[in-house]
C-alpha cells in the first residue's frame, strides 16, 4: 500500500528571522493597530517562509495576516513575496456558497431570466421523437411527441405532493368550507393522461385559483352548485325579523302599507 506524505522542507534560517520584514509588510496592508502578536511562521518551500500575526480588527476576529517571504539562491536579502489575511481556527465564515440555480425559489423568476436545466434532471425523461400506426396514442398525447424530454415519474411525483400539500389542495380553510368538491364542479376541467385522476384546472373567473392546477377534492365558495349545495351539518337561513330597531318619520307621512295609501277615495262619499 502506497502512502501519500506532504513533502517537508528545511526551514531558512533568514526568512524565518525576517520578522519584522514581514510585520511591516503587514502594517502596510492592515489600518493602524489592527496587526497584533506574532503568531509563528511555516516553511512553504525551500527559501519560502510565510509568517503570521493576529489580526485585531473586530470585525474578522480569529482571522490573522499571512506574510510570506522568500530569498534568491545565494542571496543575503529577504523580500516580501506575499500578504493576504487569512482565516484561522474558530474563524467567523460566510456560509459555502450555493449555485443560484439551486437558490432559486418560486416566484423568483423575472422577464428575461433563463434557468437552465441539466442533462442529469431527474424530473425529466427521453421523450418520443418518432411514431407509427402501431403505436400506443395516449402514451403519444401524453408524453408528447416531438419533445426532447417530458415529465419522468420523479418529477410527476413532485408535483404530484406539491400541488396537493399547497393552496390549492384539499387541506386548507377555503376547501374545508366549500360546499362540495372541485371534482363535481363545472368549471372544473381535469388535466390530461396520469394526473386526470387528481387534478384539474380552475376555469371560474371568480374563483380564487381561476387558471390554477386545484386537487380535485379542493373547493372554493365559487362552486357551480354552490346555490343547491350547502356543506354537512349547516342549516338553511331564515330570515331574521329586527322588532326592536325603528324609523323616525316626518309627521303626516303615511307608513308604507297604510290603509291610506292603499285607498285613493274615501268610502261613504258620493
Amino acid at each position: 500500500m502506497s502512502r501519500t506524505r506532504s513533502r517537508t522542507f528545511a526551514v531558512d534560517q533568514a526568512c524565518a528571522a525576517a520578522v519584522d520584514l514581514a510585520r511591516a509588510a503587514a502594517e502596510e496592508i492592515a489600518r493602524p493597530g489592527e496587526v497584533g502578536e506574532h503568531l509563528g511562521f511555516e516553511s512553504e518551500a525551500e527559501r519560502l517562509v510565510t509568517h503570521y500575526f493576529a489580526c485585531l480588527d473586530r470585525a474578522y476576529r480569529g482571522w490573522r495576516w499571512a506574510i510570506t517571504v522568500t530569498r534568491a539562491s545565494r542571496a543575503r536579502n529577504v523580500t516580501v513575496s506575499e500578504t493576504v489575511l487569512l482565516p484561522g481556527a474558530g474563524a467567523l465564515l460566510p456560509p459555502a456558497w450555493v449555485p443560484w440555480s439551486e437558490r432559486l425559489l418560486p416566484g423568483d423568476l423575472g422577464v428575461g431570466d433563463l434557468l437552465p436545466t441539466s442533462d442529469d434532471d431527474d424530473r425529466l425523461a427521453p421523450g418520443f421523437t418518432e411514431t407509427d400506426d402501431d403505436s400506443d396514442h395516449q402514451m403519444i398525447f401524453e408524453y408528447g411527441l416531438g419533445r426532447a424530454r417530458v415529465l419522468s415519474a420523479i418529477g410527476r411525483d413532485r408535483a404530484v405532493h406539491r400541488w396537493h400539500a399547497g393552496d390549492s389542495g384539499p387541506h386548507t380553510p377555503l376547501a374545508h368550507a366549500a360546499p362540495a368538491q372541485c371534482s363535481t364542479c363545472g368549471f372544473y376541467w381535469p388535466l390530461a393522461g396520469a394526473l386526470r385522476l387528481g387534478f384539474g384546472v380552475c376555469a371560474n373567473e371568480y374563483a380564487p385559483d381561476d387558471g390554477k392546477v386545484v386537487a380535485a377534492d379542493h373547493g372554493c365558495g365559487a362552486h357551480s352548485e354552490a346555490a343547491v349545495v350547502t356543506p354537512a351539518g349547516v342549516e338553511q337561513a331564515v330570515p331574521i325579523l329586527d322588532d326592536l330597531g325603528y324609523d323616525l318619520m316626518e309627521e303626516g307621512t303615511p307608513a308604507v302599507g297604510s290603509v291610506e295609501e292603499e285607498v285613493s277615495e274615501p268610502l261613504g262619499h258620493s
